[in-house]
């Protein structure tokens, strides 16, 4: 069973218990296009709702809306952060319009729940209007922007939660392997030995960099455009409107919001979505390269290097008996070229903005928020599923230490890089270890060679005495 709605286009049937409306309606019949709703991003759902409130307080405080209202207003948008209409946001995250469709959305669900609250019956909009109430003073070009950032903000603040259990779980493995000796390697050549343990911490070191990162890029959308309305210029907005709502809105949310210093380049300008999507694409980057060093650690396990046994989570092959695969690295890396994908739909987005307007938003903060859920997803997948299970196999690290031509670069200080280039080419050429070489050449007595070559010593700096 359906009621009728109206708009500029006419009538259109909207199901008789939706707290949505026609706009929304239209919107769900014009873009099935990635199949992603707006209600699975809850927290940009929150941030329409917590937007709302905050326009509803102001206009209150500015004689523009009457206490009924403005409670009526203010109590759905309440329950909708508490998540009890997630439901009623149906509509595809991309979507023309510069996110009117978005917008509309929560004005209608607001509208009809405030009409509910105040004994009325959804789509009597006579005494509570999505555009007229619930929109007041603003337009879908302040208030959608508004909500990207304050969703950007909340998710951001779980994203670095996650980031934070995954370097814990690198850094205990630092800890648990910090006595297992292995070769270091560039461009896949023995260089010099080092810890597995230092190894780990150093994974746990450059993700730890990205906490920094993510917090002063995310920064950038404490400035706000609310009170800009249209383009900027703050037609249809009470004088000190655009001050008042940040204010409304830090206090509400806890944030520290304040208002553009100049309006119309705020609502045209995305910097700050270039800028943290960056931020996004860098720790991926990282995340990625880690997860094909975790792929070849464990390759093998009797042809490869087989240093590290990564936990078994699904047999490998439909042919290839007892065959396991590096399944959670191989999912994590997926994630990050998504992410990385995800960056580039944000600079072409950001591109695309037209004089007074950007209309991209909605392809550019599905991007940003699709990459922080899959981030936020992947590494909890990272940190239980593989790194927390990971062990060494430490014997045979050391068998190819002790075995490595690499470790004659520790000869260098004492007899050079010519002898020492000459006793490693033997070595390859005859197969003899390097410590017998040099004590054949006579270039170091037997104690001496027996001091450096002691793989511990070689794990730090160290001068010739």
């Amino acid at each position: 069973m359906d009621r009728i709605e109206n708009d500029l286009l006419g009538d259109l049937n909207v199901p008789i218990n939706a707290y949505y409306g026609v706009q929304t309606q239209r919107a769900i019949e014009n873009f099935h296009i990635s199949g992603v709703k707006l209600s699975q991003f809850p927290e940009f759902v929150k941030g329409l709702a917590y937007v709302k409130w905050a326009a509803a307080e102001t206009n209150f405080a500015l004689g523009l809306l009457d206490e009924k209202l403005k409670n009526a207003i203010i109590q759905a948008a309440k329950e909708v952060i508490a998540g009890q209409f997630n439901d009623e946001f149906p509509i595809d995250m991309i979507q023309g319009g510069a996110g009117t469709s978005t917008n509309m959305n929560i004005n209608e669900v607001l509208a009809n729940r405030a009409l509910e609250i105040m004994g009325y019956q959804k789509g009597e909009y006579q005494y509570c209007s999505p555009n007229d109430h619930v929109n007041l003073s603003q337009s879908t070009n302040d208030a959608y922007p508004t909500s990207i950032k304050l969703a950007a903000i909340n998710s951001n603040i779980q994203l670095i939660e996650h980031l934070k259990k995954l370097i814990l779980s690198f850094r205990r493995k630092g800890v648990e392997f910090k006595h297992v000796l292995k070769m270091g390697r560039t461009q896949l050549q023995d260089a010099v030995p080092m810890t597995m343990g230092q190894e780990f911490e150093a994974y746990a070191a450059t993700l730890e960099e990205e906490i920094d990162r993510l917090s002063q890029n995310s920064a950038l959308f404490f400035e706000i455009n609310m009170g800009a309305t249209a383009i900027g210029t703050g037609l249809n907005a009470a004088p000190g409107y655009a001050k008042l709502c940040a204010e409304n809105l830090a206090k509400i949310t806890g944030l520290p919001f304040v208002s553009a210093p100049n309006l119309i380049e705020a609502t045209s300008d995305t910097g700050s979505y270039v800028i943290y999507s960056s931020a996004l694409k860098r720790m991926a980057i990282k995340i990625s390269k880690i997860c094909n060093d975790l792929r070849l650690l464990s390759s093998g396990p009797r042809c490869g290097l087989n240093e590290i046994n990564l936990p078994p989570m699904q047999p490998g092959s439909s042919i290839m008996p007892g065959k396991v695969n590096p399944v959670i690295p191989e999912v994590m890396n997926q994630v990050c070229f998504r992410v990385i994908g995800n960056d580039l739909t944000v600079t072409m987005a950001a591109e695309a903005g037209q004089l007074q307007l950007n209309v991209m938003e909605p392809v550019l903060t599905y991007a940003i928020m699709e990459s922080m859920a899959l981030l936020s997803n992947g590494m909890d997948t990272l940190a239980t599923k593989c790194i927390d299970g990971i062990t060494a196999n430490e014997a045979h690290c050391r068998d190819m230490v002790l075995h490595s031509i690499g470790i004659v670069t520790a000869l260098n200080p004492y007899i050079g890089y010519k002898n020492s280039t000459k006793i490693a080419k033997e070595a390859l050429e005859t197969g003899k270890s390097v410590y017998n070489l040099v004590l054949e050449h006579n270039l170091l007595s037997k104690e001496k060679l027996d001091d450096i070559l002691n793989p511990e010593n070689m794990l730090g700096p160290k001068m010739e005495k």
